[in-house]
C-alpha cells in the first residue's frame, strides 16, 4: 500500500509510520523539518511558501492519507495564544491535506483524520459511543468539534472520510503513560483527584490494528472510537501501574493542586469520559489488549525489535 501521513514524526505517527514501512508499505510522510529518506519511508516537506507536496503525488496510486498533524493539546498551560495555536494548527493542516487532494490526478481511497474523545466532552455518568452527541462543555471538544467539520469537507471528492476518535494511547517512548509513571518510580504513585474519573485507552498495538482495519475495510467511515473495550477509573489505573511495577499506590494528588500547576489542562486528568468503540466491536477487531493489566504487562517488558 502507498500511504500519505501527516504527523508523522509524533509519537503515534511514528509508530503508525514504522509499522507500516516494516511491513513492506510505502510511506510519504509530510513533514516540516527535514529528515533523510529511509526504506520504504520518503519524507516530504510541506506547510511552507516553497513546498508543493502535491508535485511529489501527483501520480501517485494512495490508498490512504492519515491527518495526525496538530500543536501538542497536552503541553503547557492553556493560555488564550496556546488555544489558539492549538486550534489552528489542526484546522490548517486539515485545509492543507484537502488542498493537495484536489491537485493529485488519482485520489486516495480512504481519508483518515484524527480527533479524539475529547469530542464528547466531559462527563462521568455517561458512556458515549460512536452516535453520541458532543457535549460541548470543554475546550477539547470545542477543538474536536471543529476539526471533525473540517475534515468532513473531504467528502466533497467523494473519498471515504474517517474520523478516529483516539483514546489515551498506552505505549512506550513517549506519551501519557511515561507521565503516569514516572511518580511510581519514586514511590509517590497514587489517585489523581477524586478517581473516579473514566480514563478511556488503547493500547499503541491495537490503535495500529484499527488503524489497519481502517484502511482495509472499505465499509467504515465517519466516526469510529480508537479506545480499548475495557475503561478504567483513574483510580483503578492507578492501582494497576502500581501492581505493574510493584510499588505502593498510596500518595493522593488533590484536586486543587492539579488545578494550581495546570489551571484549565488539569481537565484532563481531573475529569474524563467512558468511551466505548462500538463500530470497532461490530466489525469484529480483535482487541490484543482489551484489559489496562495486559497493556501494562507488555509495555513493561516490551517485545525486541
Amino acid at each position: 500500500m502507498n500511504i500519505v501521513i501527516a504527523g508523522g514524526t509524533g509519537f503515534i505517527g511514528k509508530a503508525i509510520v514504522n509499522t507500516f514501512a516494516k511491513e513492506g508499505n510505502h510511506v510519504y510522510v509530510l513533514t516540516r523539518q527535514k529528515h533523510a529518506d529511509m526504506e520504504n519511508i520518503t519524507f516530504i516537506p510541506w506547510l511552507s511558501a516553497a513546498s508543493h507536496p502535491e508535485n511529489k503525488l501527483r501520480h501517485r496510486s494512495i490508498d490512504a492519507m492519515i491527518n495526525l498533524a496538530g500543536d501538542p493539546i497536552n503541553q503547557g498551560r492553556w493560555t488564550k495564544r496556546k488555544k489558539e495555536a492549538i486550534l489552528q494548527s489542526r484546522i490548517r493542516a486539515t485545509q492543507e491535506m484537502i488542498r493537495i487532494v484536489g491537485h493529485v490526478e488519482q485520489k486516495p481511497k480512504a481519508f483518515i483524520n484524527a480527533s479524539a474523545i475529547g469530542y464528547y466532552g466531559y462527563a462521568n455518568e455517561q458512556t458515549f459511543t460512536e452516535t453520541s452527541p458532543s457535549l460541548g462543555n470543554s475546550f477539547p471538544s470545542r477543538v474536536c468539534q471543529r476539526w471533525e467539520e473540517e475534515a468532513k469537507k473531504m467528502e466533497a471528492f467523494h473519498i471515504r472520510t474517517i474520523i478516529a476518535r483516539i483514546g489515551v494511547v498506552m505505549g512506550n517512548n513517549g506519551g501519557a503513560l511515561a507521565k503516569m509513571i514516572l511518580p511510581y518510580r519514586f514511590f509517590v504513585g497514587g489517585t489523581v483527584g477524586t478517581g473516579r474519573q473514566w480514563i478511556s485507552w488503547i493500547h499503541m498495538e491495537d490503535l495500529i490494528g484499527l488503524i489497519r482495519l481502517i484502511i482495509e475495510n472499505e465499509e467504515i467511515n465517519g466516526p469510529i472510537n480508537l479506545t480499548a473495550p475495557h475503561p478504567v477509573t483513574m483510580r483503578e489505573l492507578g492501582q494497576a501501574i502500581g501492581t505493574t511495577l510493584n510499588r505502593p499506590h498510596w500518595f493522593p494528588v488533590p484536586e486543587w493542586l492539579m488545578k494550581l500547576v495546570f489551571g484549565e489542562m488539569s481537565g484532563f486528568l481531573l475529569k474524563g469520559q467512558k468511551v466505548l468503540p462500538e463500530k470497532a466491536l461490530q466489525h469484529q477487531y480483535p482487541f490484543r489488549f482489551s484489559r489496562i493489566e495486559a497493556a501494562l504487562s507488555n509495555l513493561k517488558t516490551p517485545p525486541s525489535p
